[in-house]
């Protein structure tokens, strides 16, 4: 029966990350084109934007830890119970240090907060990527499908970077503006990033969309 929750749980959180991506995407581009809205009301839909990003932090840290118990509950790594409860304990402390890192983003030590959140990613990409090819678990009695699944993780995670660096020039230009007021060029320039980010954001939906038939028709 545990099981058959948790299984559960696993496909409604991806439905989860899919839909606060739409809203994110969604919202900014609002916020990017609406050249003629004045520009507080354009920083508060912007403050949303980022509030909402939270669920995709969150569905990730969920989908991490739903995956990780269920492969040791299925035999496919070793731990049985042992590790699946083990992933429950720290996925329920990974999610308070995310909301952690939210709250305190203006605080003072709300740089060192994200520095140890971006390496925890990198980490978890490197892991993902290292048992997709063997070099970690090779001898588990792990389906290759499921190395598969595990591989398009870790090229959702580095979509999620990429976004991220697309988006350097969104908040650089973004600061100019709450300074001196938005222009022509500016604007062009959020709109711009929009479109890299977008772009990213659709390959990133592309690899989920590959590990949905991975883990329903299970071919290899």
């Amino acid at each position: 029966m545990i099981l058959a929750w948790l299984l559960a749980a696993h496909i409604a959180v991806l439905g989860y990350w899919l839909g606060s991506e739409f809203v994110i995407n969604s919202t900014y581009r609002y916020v990017s084109y609406s050249d003629r809205m004045p520009f507080p009301e354009r920083a508060r839909l912007m403050e949303h934007v980022m509030h909402v990003d939270q669920h995709v932090r969150y569905a990730l840290v969920l989908q991490a830890t739903l995956g990780t118990a269920l492969a040791a509950l299925y035999g496919y790594v070793p731990g049985g119970e042992t590790v699946a409860i083990g992933a429950g304990t720290i996925g329920i402390v990974w999610l308070g240090f995310v909301e952690a890192v939210h709250r305190l983003r203006h605080a003072p030590i709300g740089r060192t907060l994200a520095a140890i959140d971006r390496a925890s990613r990198y980490a978890l990409m490197a892991l993902l990527a290292a048992i997709a090819i063997g070099l970690v678990g090779g001898g588990w009695p792990m389906p290759l499908w499921l190395r598969w699944k595990l591989a398009l993780f870790a090229c959702v995670m580095m979509c999620g970077v990429g976004i991220r660096l697309a988006l350097i020039a969104h908040f650089r230009t973004w600061a100019v503006m709450a300074r001196d007021g938005p222009t022509d060029a500016t604007n062009a320039v959020i709109r711009r990033t929009y479109v890299r980010a977008t772009a990213i954001l659709l390959l990133l939906w592309l690899f989920i969309a590959g590990i949905a038939v991975l883990s329903v028709a299970k071919p290899l």
